[in-house]
């Protein structure tokens, strides 16, 4: 048997996994303080990514549109970013960084938006704003290449290259989370605190879950600062947690500025989670305290509750993000679950050189299929012709006809996910997110024997 990593077959898209790139370009953007980002595009470029988001975080926050209609998809539209650029600042005093996301019919009709920048630097920054700190970064995202995690990775990249300034040491570490729920970063700084770690999380969405309170609602915004970026370039050391959401912005701190750099594992599951923590203590010299030895210890029990009599054997089919994917992926393994079909939706030529993609077909005795290029038409397929018996589908929402279609217990992981409530309130990463995603698929399992009356003697006895 064998783990065969191939692109689909066919040139057309039913039902994608991702949308495109300037939607992760938005992701990166809602994560910085006094930041508002501009997408130069139609305006379904923004408002079709904003429902999104808004459904998955439940949550009200502000992104820009330039507006481009049918006259500046033929002429050229970059009147329209000096309009929105001057709107944006009078209707926001607040608003320093404005990045200008490019999309698929800006970049086809070739807008220089560089040079507009410039022109506005020069021009209405200095005329109408003089004294005002305002910072406009231009962001090539066009949507007919990647998808939007290159997206996000590109964000990253071009926002920390654009701040990062070399000054004094500052004995922190960045930490660049990848794209993530408010509650990942709660976990993430819950480890870094344990451990008396400094760092700075790139980009900070914790604030996400926001609280409503006696005066009035909040629009949600990131908390990493103008600050934070800047001293990016003096950190000890960089750590991304993901291979394809934020790994360009560590390497470029370490080819620019001599801030090594250490990217991955995405810790998902005891396994990996075990990897950051140690990875931490090479990075910083800190040691790992008994407090996460026993949350580690905690982590384990719970997993050893359920893998033998409930999680073993099942078999799994999983689609996403790819760093979520490869990284539950090996979780169900440790948990001797069988991951028979992973979905990637992007045509990333690097997967076949993913060390982690490379392990799984070294390791994996029985029949696995990583798909590249993917739809979920590539899973919904398999099952109807009766190629594939799935147990369990672990995915975002748009694969929840397929599952119930199907009659197939589905856990709802990743972006996005709204038919679901509160799922970006609990981590998948860290031994929290361990034991949550575990016990979300045990009871996701139990549900299924209950209403197909499969077994469901066992949980009586259990």
């Amino acid at each position: 048997m064998s783990c065969e990593l191939k692109a689909k077959d066919r040139t057309g898209v039913i039902n994608p996994i991702f949308t495109c790139q300037p939607a992760g370009a938005q992701y990166v953007s809602i994560g910085i303080k006094d930041c508002i980002g501009i997408v130069h595009g139609g305006q379904g470029c923004v408002m079709f990514v904003r429902l999104l988001i808004s459904q998955h975080l439940k949550e009200s926050f502000e992104i820009a549109s330039s507006s481009v209609h049918e006259d500046g998809a033929v002429f050229g539209a970059l009147d329209r970013v000096e309009q929105a650029v001057d709107v944006l600042l009078m209707r926001y005093p607040h608003v320093k960084v404005i990045p200008i996301i490019t999309t698929c019919s800006t970049e086809v009709i070739g807008d220089d938006v560089d040079g507009v920048v410039r022109k506005l630097n020069e021009g209405l920054l200095q005329e109408k704003y003089a004294g005002r700190e305002v910072h406009l970064i231009p962001i090539h995202t066009p949507s007919f290449v990647g998808s939007m995690i290159s997206g996000y990775d590109v964000a990253v990249r071009d926002i920390v290259k654009y701040f990062a300034r070399k000054g004094e040491p500052n004995g922190k570490i960045n930490l660049i989370t990848g794209w993530v729920n408010p509650g990942d970063v709660t976990a993430l700084k819950h480890l870094l605190q344990a451990m008396d770690i400094d760092a700075t999380v790139l980009f900070e969405i914790e604030d996400f879950d926001s609280p409503l309170m006696p005066s009035g609602n909040t629009v949600s915004h990131g908390n990493t600062t103008i600050a934070d970026l800047v001293d990016t370039a003096n950190a000890s050391a960089t750590l991304a947690l993901n291979r394809y959401e934020g790994a360009k912005a560590a390497r470029y701190l370490e080819e620019s500025f001599q801030v090594p750099a250490m990217v991955g594992p995405t810790p998902i599951g005891i396994r990996n989670t075990d990897t950051f923590l140690h990875n931490l203590k090479k990075l910083t010299g800190k040691p790992i305290p008994p407090s996460l030895v026993r949350e580690r210890g905690i982590a384990v029990d719970a997993l050893t509750d359920l893998v033998h009599m409930f999680l073993a054997d099942k078999k799994v089919a999983i689609y996403g993000n790819p760093d979520l994917v490869v990284g539950l992926a090996e979780f169900c393994l440790d948990l001797e679950m069988k991951p028979v079909l992973l979905l990637l939706g992007d045509d990333n030529a690097t997967y076949k050189s993913d060390p982690r993609i490379q392990a799984l077909q070294q390791q994996v005795d029985y029949r696995m299929e990583i798909i590249t290029n993917a739809d979920l038409w590539e899973m919904e397929k398999r099952i109807t012709d009766g190629e594939l018996e799935l147990d369990l589908i672990l995915g975002h929402s748009k694969g929840r006809f397929t599952a119930i279609d199907n009659q197939i217990p589905m856990v709802r992981v990743g972006f996005p996910t709204y038919d679901r409530a509160g799922h970006y309130r609990h981590p998948v990463v860290g031994y929290a997110g361990a034991i949550w995603l575990a016990e979300q698929m045990a009871n996701t399992l139990f549900t299924d024997m209950e209403y197909k009356k499969n077994k469901e003697w066992i949980l009586n006895v259990w």
